[in-house]
């Protein structure tokens, strides 16, 4: 009842300024002193032409807008309908100027030309004049409620970046004063901004400038407000933040915002994913759509941390059902849990199974009938999988081949395995399964209708068990923070962009490719650690001790994403190359699957490695395989433990850009 009493209300305020601004516009038409003939005139047409106005402003929508959030966009639209009524009113006036001579009853609709033209005008101002006024009482009053809980005095801040997210931040600063922010200036390395004026706020200097303009403004701090800036600029902002002695904070990223996690309010310390990121990747959406739009969707190793983004990007794209499939029941639990709660109007079932079991897969696909599947789990921690080749060899490759046959059997039409940079010239059991999985994939698309596909990249940042939550913990734990070698190196991609990117991927191709993810610029990671220990607020090799550990079994100091046989091509997306081999021979690749799977009944590990070896001739056998208990030499213990132990920061391993493609 109240909202009707609302737009009931706005609707005779409408009608109200229409009708004083016609009526106006007579009155300064005539200087204040209006003959009686035009009196007439304003008598005769004031109910057609007020009416007539709304009517267009009603066609356009503008009595839905609420007046306490009106825009630029809105404002607009009640120019455009204004200015429809003026037109038809003007066509009104010539059509009956050209005949009031042989009808003079006809002379009292005549609405003189300066009348329109003043009425135009003042109806644009009056109607946009009374939303505005309306929403800068709602603003006054809400910053008023806001002040009240503002906790201490504001914070003096510079705000990097004087573009449309430097705006935005203005503007919510400005609306938020509970924020205890105080803006000092804009810098912005554009220099034709420079004294400029942006919402109130001055573009002060460039960010070369930033310690001089801290202590001369005595800005306490400063908000980085640049709209996807790639990793290499907040880095440099960060450094010179860190030389003038404040802290620099930042804006939520736009995925971020988009995706509802987060509001551009909810300002945040600076980051290792903001440090690290790159430019953000432009998806074709239209060709991911018709892959998952209204189809059956089943994602393996959906409670882990690839799997799970998968599912999150998938929902986005408006499956007729997304299947989850995983063996670790908690963790399906919230994966399922969040993605509900989300997309209420997208069914998503969770189905508890293991892929090497191949009778629970066949049931689920007889009862589901998934027609894409995104295989993403697997075992992928390469110290783990040394002391167990067994399981790599159960998850990774029998795994990989049941799914990939009931897939084949059932006639699912897209296949596509998420596999590693580590299947590239393979040095452990975890490489060389996955090698082992792309290979028989790759023959089993030349034999099915099914199109096969792998896509293939490093480390993700922030993934389960990864490097960055493990340095984090130590860090806590004040230290020391572990790395592998010095000269370990790596390259970093966000868990939203390689789920992106393999959304891609899997929309390219007609079977039996590797798509290779072109994954940036690399790190070490050892300035990987340094980085995370600053930005705790903490001192490098002062606060926070860095030791070195040792390469432990399986790794490499250096990764790469393709073999030079492979001659990896560019596609039509930027950031995704394409390598194709020759399928290996059927039969052959059988044999060796037969004897990997006697192998693995053994439950030797020499058996194992040997029949892996004889699958994936590239694979490096390790000069001597963990031991299977701890040594009484101490020295020995101590290097063991440092092999097993889960916390040390060489676990993930990131990759080089792909041989044919590196500067």
């Amino acid at each position: 009842m109240v909202r009707v009493y609302r737009r009931v209300g706005e609707t005779l305020v409408d009608l109200a300024v229409l009708t004083a601004a016609y009526t106006l516009g007579f009155l300064l038409r005539f200087d204040w002193d209006p003959p009686w003939s035009a009196i007439r005139q304003w008598v005769f047409t004031l109910p057609y032409a007020v009416v007539l106005k709304y009517l267009f402003l009603y066609a356009l929508g503008v009595p839905r807008f609420p007046w306490r959030f009106v825009g630029l966009r809105e404002a607009m639209r009640i120019v455009v309908g204004l200015g429809l009524g003026t037109t038809v009113l003007l066509a009104v006036r010539l059509g009956t100027g050209m005949l009031h001579h042989d009808y003079p009853a006809l002379r009292r609709g005549l609405i003189p030309l300066g009348v329109l033209a003043i009425d135009f005008s003042l109806a644009c101002i009056a109607v946009v004049g009374v939303r505005v006024a309306r929403r800068i009482r709602a603003e006054r009053a809400t910053q008023a409620t806001h002040r009240k809980t503002t906790p201490g005095e504001s914070i003096p801040t510079l705000v990097v970046g004087a573009g449309q997210a430097g705006l935005m931040v203005a503007k919510e600063i400005e609306k938020r004063p509970d924020l205890g922010i105080k803006p000092v200036g804009f810098v912005d390395d554009d220099i034709l901004k420079h004294g400029t004026i942006l919402h109130g706020i001055r573009v002060l200097g460039s960010t070369e400038e930033l310690p001089a303009l801290c202590e001369r403004t005595g800005a306490k701090q400063v908000l980085i407000a640049v709209a996807a800036a790639p990793g290499s600029v907040i880095r440099r902002f960060s450094a010179r933040c860190e030389a003038a002695g404040v802290p620099a904070k930042m804006i939520p990223g736009l995925y971020e915002m988009v995706d509802g996690r987060a509001k551009i309010s909810r300002i945040r310390d600076v980051a290792i994913e903001d440090l690290l990121r790159r430019d953000p990747v432009v998806l074709d959406e239209d060709a991911i759509s018709k892959v998952v739009r209204d189809r059956v969707v089943l994602v393996s190793g959906a409670g882990g941390s690839i799997g799970s983004e998968l599912c999150r990007q998938i929902v986005r794209f408006g499956p007729k059902r997304l299947l989850l499939l995983e063996r670790a029941e908690n963790s399906l639990f919230f994966v399922h849990r969040e993605l509900t709660q989300r997309h209420a109007d997208v069914e998503i079932i969770p189905l508890v199974a293991d892929v090497a079991d191949s009778e629970r897969l066949r049931a689920i696909f007889g009862d589901e009938r998934p027609e894409v599947v995104f295989h993403a789990a697997a075992h992928k921690h390469v110290p783990m999988m040394e002391w167990n080749p067994g399981e790599a060899v159960k998850n990774n490759v029998l795994g990989t081949k049941a799914i990939a046959d009931v897939s084949h059997a059932f006639g699912v039409s897209a296949f596509v395995m998420i596999s590693t940079d580590k299947a590239v010239n393979p040095t452990s059991v975890m490489g060389a399964t996955k090698r082992m999985a792309e290979l028989y994939i790759q023959a089993l698309s030349e034999r099915s209708e099914t199109r096969f596909t792998a896509v293939r990249f490093g480390n993700v940042l922030d993934s389960a068990g990864s490097v960055v939550p493990i340095f984090r913990d130590q860090i806590k734990r004040g230290g020391p923070v572990t790395v592998t070698h010095p000269e370990m190196c790596r390259y970093f991609m966000t868990i939203p962009e390689a789920c992106q990117l393999v959304l891609q991927a899997g929309s390219m191709g007609t079977g039996g490719e590797i798509f290779i993810l072109d994954m940036g610029e690399p790190v070490k990671i050892v300035d990987l650690a340094r980085d995370l220990i600053s930005l705790s607020g903490l001192k490098p090799d002062h606060d926070i001790d860095i030791v070195f550990s040792g390469i432990r079994p399986g790794e490499k100091l250096f990764e790469e994403l393709s073999v030079q046989a492979e001659n990896a091509a560019k596609t039509r997306h930027p950031k995704i190359f394409v390598g194709k081999l020759q399928p290996s021979a059927w039969d052959s690749l059988q044999a060796q699957l037969n004897a990997l799977g006697a192998a693995y009944q053994t439950n030797q590990q020499h058996d194992i490695r040997s029949a892996l070896k004889h699958a994936v001739p590239e694979y490096a056998l390790p000069e001597r395989e963990p031991p299977k208990r701890a040594n009484t030499d101490k020295a020995a213990s101590r290097r063991s433990s440092d092999a097993r132990r889960p916390e040390t920061g060489g676990a993930p391993m990131l990759p080089l850009r792909p041989a044919a493609h590196r500067n």
